[in-house]
């Protein structure tokens, strides 16, 4: 049965009735009577007993969470994913000959704090300077085209630099405990066995930002295995090069001597969509844009189908629509090997 804590509230209440039922014509429920304190005092001494069985019930690795799931994490050997910096390029623009040099700080309009991170000089008016978030995390990603001020001015040198594409990118917060539980319980259920399936799974989610993996055993001969994955946290969730890269330098060392491993990207397939909602509204127009992202991080997969069913169901389940007609897709969306269905364009009718 699963554990319940009773609330202060109801350890009180009960308190009072064991009271009133082995005295009788007690009645601990009159305000500032001696039964009266000695039901709350038991009650509030019960209630940290329950709140220590409380904290002891999330003991168990699905339930666990902070400290107490880091502990589990470190007994199966996974490391818990720590955030990483936004990095990018800004555009200095100056004096030929000028130099920014390393360490010297930029600043965002909210106050947010960028370094550059090699000697940039100018030539030709211009040069491209390496810059890195100061704070970890999402929080220092920034859109191509932004700006950025220096904190303290450099004679020569515009005081304002603008980011370059694609952005300032590559920012991750700490995992979450959702996150970690998740890698660890795929663990536990799928526990390393020299080269198995699962195996290649786990290892590929060990790295930073990817979120699914995808393995194909023999895919081009006996002792081929390929592995795709994506990456959930992005606007574009399919892998550059470098993460491949990252992935499969990864994998390489933990894989059995006789496994030919591939890692890729899979190839993205915008699922385009035209929907009639009723009523229809911006903000009854984004919920059915969030959930549509939903079911599709959910259910897509390289070569998978999603149905029309689950997305006649993702529409009906946004907030506010009562109705809707769907004209495209007309039937289940299956997109080849390789390729995995994304969120294209909404044309809304």
């Amino acid at each position: 049965m699963t554990f319940e804590r009773p609330t202060l509230t109801q350890l009180i209440e009960r308190a009072q009735g064991d009271i009133d039922a082995r005295l009788p014509g007690a009645d601990s429920r009159l305000r500032r009577n001696t039964l009266d304190v000695l039901a709350r005092v038991h009650a509030g001494a019960m209630s940290g007993a329950y709140g220590m069985l409380d904290d002891i019930s999330r003991f168990l690795p699905d339930v666990a969470e902070s400290d107490r799931l880091r502990r589990w994490c470190s007994i199966f050997g996974i490391v818990p994913k720590a955030a990483v910096s936004a990095t990018g390029t800004v555009t200095l623009t100056g004096n030929d000959d000028l130099t920014a040099g390393a360490g010297t700080i930029l600043t965002r309009a909210d106050g947010g704090r960028y370094v550059i991170t090699a000697d940039s000089t100018i030539a030709g008016t211009t040069a491209t300077a390496s810059v890195t978030a100061e704070g970890e995390g999402m929080a220092g990603a920034m859109d191509a085209g932004q700006s950025l001020t220096f904190l303290s001015p450099v004679a020569g040198i515009a005081a304002i630099c603008t980011v370059d594409a694609p952005g300032l990118i590559g920012g991750v917060d700490d995992e979450s405990d959702d996150a970690l539980r998740a890698r660890l319980l795929l663990r536990l259920r799928s526990p390393i066995r020299g080269g198995a399936a699962s195996d290649y799974v786990s290892w590929a989610r060990d790295v930073a930002e990817v979120t699914r993996a995808w393995v194909y055993e023999n895919w081009d001969g006996l002792g081929t295995v390929k592995v795709l994955f994506v990456m959930d946290g992005r606007d574009d969730i399919i892998p550059t090069s470098d993460d491949v890269t990252l992935v499969a330098t990864h994998i390489d060392p933990l894989r059995p001597v006789c496994a030919e491993v591939t890692v890729a990207a899979p190839i993205a397939t915008a699922l385009d969509l035209t929907i009639h909602p009723v009523p229809d509204s911006a903000d009854i127009r984004a919920a059915i844009t969030a959930e549509l992202s939903d079911l599709i991080s959910r259910e897509a997969e390289p070569g998978g189908t999603i149905l029309i069913s689950h997305i006649r169901e993702a529409i009906s389940i946004a907030a506010g629509e009562t109705d809707h007609t769907l004209t495209t897709p007309s039937a289940n969306v299956t997109v080849s090997a390789g390729h995995i269905s994304t969120l294209g364009t909404i044309t809304w009718s």
